[in-house]
């Protein structure tokens, strides 16, 4: 949910619990209020207003969804909600417990206009209240109670607003640790052994063998152009054959269980933590073998890597390796567990294993 609709829901939240507090008043308030009041036609004149007020009151609080978004369309409606509220400060004084309820409309409308429109709606009920025969006090309140809501709402908009802000900066931190994982593991590796061949290329002096390193090169930036081609291709895809890449990988690949349908960014992320395995393995394990198994039970898809060559350092370092790094990235942005270390079996090598939760994934 977006920070302005969370901030939209909190100010829809604050105006309904307005009228639960006025619900509240009221049944607290009338006893006072009709035991002051002179018996008869006064009486049920007050009555009458506290039930009008409470049924009121109670209608806007529990369909407030509806009465809600018709109050942002029309701000007359907050004097019909005074006039209510005014029966109240004409049948019982403005001096009775009851005279509270006057507070509620313009803390409503610094809640639901912001300040400009509860100055009018305070200016007015404090008016209102004062030819009543109100005091000080009560006036004054009414003038606090609308600053109070314009207060509250500007302090949501501003939260809303940092929010938004710090939402857009992760997201752009996000995006780009994404595209260095992506590159790294495509297009930068394909580079670095194209680099490699040309620098062969720049020291060697047969005729035969210039023209061999020198299609290598050739062979190697159109892999490098087609992996660029296809790294875009693939980020725009709504779909991702985790199965046949996971196949097309330079390892023997043992499937148990039926794959199930991933969303194709989870399937990116799988695909890519196996690859950069499987790369590792060629490149500094030494190994004869690689194996890659696929396993699916009914609540997790496990994916490991193993080889027979010489295993990992006895400790990793903690800067370089950016492969390992983003191994690990992947891994937390699927919810996935990634474990590195030697083989269960205690026979030289090494496993990289991959458990993604299926629930939630799909």
């Amino acid at each position: 949910m977006s920070p302005q609709r969370l901030e939209a829901n909190a100010l829809q939240a604050l105006c309904r619990q307005v009228f639960a507090v006025r619900l509240v008043m009221i049944p607290l308030g009338a006893p006072p209020a009709l035991g002051r009041t002179a018996p008869g036609v006064p009486t049920y004149l007050v009555a009458g207003s506290v039930v009008a007020t409470f049924m009121l009151s109670y209608a806007l609080f529990r369909d407030w969804e509806r009465f809600g978004p018709l109050l942002l369309r029309h701000r007359w409606l907050l004097a019909a909600d005074m006039a209510v509220g005014a029966l109240l400060l004409v049948t019982a004084t403005p001096s009775s417990p009851l005279g509270l309820v006057a507070l509620g409309t313009p803390l409503l409308a610094g809640l639901v206009y912001g300040w400009r429109g509860s100055a009018v709606i305070a200016a007015a009920q404090t008016v209102l209240v004062a030819a009543l025969g109100g005091g000080p006090v009560l006036s004054f309140l009414c003038v606090l109670s609308g600053a109070a809501g314009s207060s509250v709402r500007d302090f949501l908009l501003r939260l809303s607003q940092t929010r938004a802000r710090l939402a857009a900066a992760e997201a752009v931190r996000e995006e780009r640790e994404r595209l260095a994982r992506e590159m790294h593991d495509s297009v930068s590796k394909t580079l670095h052994g194209l680099a490699l061949t040309a620098d062969a290329l720049a020291r060697t002096t047969d005729p035969e063998l210039v023209r061999v390193r020198a299609e290598e090169v050739a062979a190697a930036a159109r892999r490098a152009a087609g992996e660029s081609r296809a790294l875009l291709a693939d980020l725009r895809a709504e779909e991702f054959p985790l199965l046949a890449a996971l196949r097309a990988l330079d390892a023997e690949v043992r499937v148990t269980g039926a794959l199930p349908a991933l969303p194709a960014p989870v399937s990116r992320h799988v695909f890519s933590i196996a690859s950069e395995a499987v790369e590792n393995v060629r490149r500094h394990a030494g190994a004869s073998a690689t194996l890659l198994t696929v396993s699916v039970t009914g609540t997790h898809l496990t994916v490991s890597v193993e080889d027979d060559g010489r295993g990992l350092p006895p400790q990793l370092p903690s800067t370089g390796h950016f492969g390992v790094r983003g191994m690990r990235e992947r891994a937390a942005a699927i919810g996935a567990a990634l474990s590195l270390g030697p083989r269960p079996s205690g026979r030289p090598g090494t496993r990289v294993r991959l458990s993604l939760p299926l629930e939630g994934t799909r």
